[in-house]
């Protein structure tokens, strides 16, 4: 991340924990911040982000991919926002007590307490993340937050129709809201999955752009690196799956050979160029539009601060 220029990532530090669960998480991370200070610094502010990127280091954001830690329990929002937890998703895949997974074959939208998690989230200055979301849940979510939210890592399923990717419509009214979207080079988010091509993906990009403006795009890598097969169970079944066998236990698939890594940016903001982006508008989509929603989006409501 370091020798890419990477000043600030997203860092999931849970799928399926409870609260004390994703303890040992943040615990674990505290002790990568003490023994690697040269290369990484804990994010919770642009201020951190802005002294990450001056000095050559990573900021790390902690990010929730489930709404498990909270259980149901509205005062945990506020403590996990005291430990540096600046994205969660209202669910991941399935029903949550907050709202529909884009897996649900029934997306009944943002549950009662899903409302007042809302709240109490744009109160603390917590992103509402719906990358794993239903449709309806995702539309109820962007009407009933009052601070934008994001799609942290997606893509259109005009481009390519799996459950995770974004219909135009939500990707219509999550821009018009302020909101953010974060393009996925996972490759099940792909067209053609490891195999898809950069410039295909970058005409995606352009035709994004076109769609919701240059000013709601960036770059939502849902890269994982070094773990076992076995994480992929963890992320997409949990506990809450009985049966797991071979055929419910899936392996992490190759990434394109243009993103195998983060050294990989450099190959996209060429692609990105030669589809006819300008040095402004890939430097938004690099980094700048999501700094700014950083600075609006971290701090707690009616508040905002400088670099």
């Amino acid at each position: 991340m370091n020798s890419a220029g990477i000043a600030a990532v997203h860092v999931t530090i849970c799928y399926h924990e409870n609260f004390s669960e994703m303890i040992k998480n943040v615990i674990s991370w505290n002790e990568y911040f003490e023994k690697f200070p040269n290369l990484i610094i804990h994010g919770r502010n642009i201020n951190d982000v802005s002294m990450a990127h001056k000095s050559g280091r990573t900021a790390i954001i902690f990010g929730f991919q489930n709404c498990s830690p909270i259980e149901n329990n509205l005062g945990l929002i506020k403590i996990c926002h005291q430990l540096g937890v600046r994205f969660m998703q209202l669910s991941y895949n399935n029903q949550s007590l907050l709202a529909s997974g884009c897996y649900e074959e029934n997306d009944t939208g943002i549950t009662r307490m899903g409302k007042q998690v809302i709240r109490e989230m744009n109160r603390v200055g917590m992103v509402i993340d719906m990358s794993h979301s239903g449709t309806q849940s995702t539309l109820d979510a962007i009407e009933l937050s009052e601070r934008p939210i994001a799609i942290t890592h997606a893509n259109p399923s005009k481009w390519h129709a799996v459950p995770r990717n974004k219909s135009d419509i939500v990707l219509k009214q999550l821009a018009e809201s302020g909101g953010m979207l974060g393009f996925s080079f996972y490759p099940h988010h792909l067209k053609m999955g490891t195999e898809c091509d950069i410039d295909d993906f970058c005409n995606m990009v352009a035709k994004t752009a076109d769609l919701i403006g240059i000013d709601h795009i960036g770059f939502g890598s849902d890269l994982c690196q070094d773990q076992p097969d076995s994480v992929v169970g963890w992320m997409r079944n949990g506990t809450w799956l009985k049966e797991k066998g071979k055929s419910t236990i899936p392996g992490f698939p190759g990434q394109p050979v243009w993103f195998q890594n983060n050294q990989g940016f450099s190959n996209v903001l060429d692609g990105l160029r030669k589809v006819g982006f300008s040095g402004q508008e890939i430097s938004k989509i690099a980094g700048k539009n999501w700094f700014n929603f950083f600075k609006k989006s971290f701090v707690p409501s009616g508040t905002e601060l400088d670099p």
